[in-house]
């Protein structure tokens, strides 16, 4: 169903529930984001966009093959390989699912959330896919290579989190998009093997 509001202050009044609560969180935080901070954080997200999470992914398996590293290598092709299905998916929903960014709901007071096929990225909120790809790629390095879980996981976090002061997503986007990024990243690991070197037996490994 379709909802339109002059006002900027009470977006899409007609929404009930969860979808109401959603909407309206979105809407505040997106007061925000003319802050510089938000503006340096919501630059530095783009980096988990497709051609640039593309290139992060393929620079590892580069890394691994120049270094004579064969686990590294097949870390990189699991985190394409992860990046590659969580932005199919989320294509295809995006493709059926209408939902307006809060940018627009925020800017003219417009907002619809419906199936259908989206007239442009203005109707694309659901799921985000920054975030779809940025846990399914920080999901396999945890996997991998236990030691970078922290940062990988973290990063990932704040390049999704971003994604709602910034007006780009709306809370349930998010979530959506952490849920479909962790489901890619296990079917990948699933049905591809895990490389052996990140977790060494030998206790006496040190560093």
């Amino acid at each position: 169903m379709s909802h339109h509001h002059d006002h900027q202050d009470h977006p899409a009044p007609d929404t009930e529930g969860l979808e109401r609560m959603d909407v309206e969180a979105a809407a505040s935080a997106a007061r925000h984001r003319h802050h510089p901070v938000i503006k340096m954080l919501g630059a530095t997200s783009e980096m988990a966009d497709q051609i640039p999470l593309a290139v992060i992914c393929g620079a590892v398996m580069a890394a691994g093959l120049a270094s004579g590293r064969p686990q590294v290598m097949q870390t990189g092709a699991r985190m394409m390989a992860a990046h590659v299905l969580a932005n199919v998916v989320k294509r295809r929903i995006k493709n059926r699912l209408r939902r307006t960014r809060p940018e627009e709901v925020v800017r003219k007071g417009d907002y619809a959330f419906e199936l259908g096929e989206s007239e442009g990225g203005h109707e694309t909120s659901f799921p985000s896919g920054h975030t779809a790809g940025a846990v399914a790629v920080a999901a396999i390095v945890a996997r991998d290579m236990p030691s970078l879980a922290v940062p990988a996981l973290g990063i990932a976090a704040l390049m999704s989190g971003v994604q709602v002061p910034r007006a780009r997503h709306y809370p349930v986007d998010v979530a959506a998009g952490a849920a479909l990024g962790l489901a890619a990243a296990w079917l990948v690991s699933a049905m591809l093997p895990a490389p052996q070197e990140s977790r060494p037996k030998e206790e006496n490994h040190v560093g």
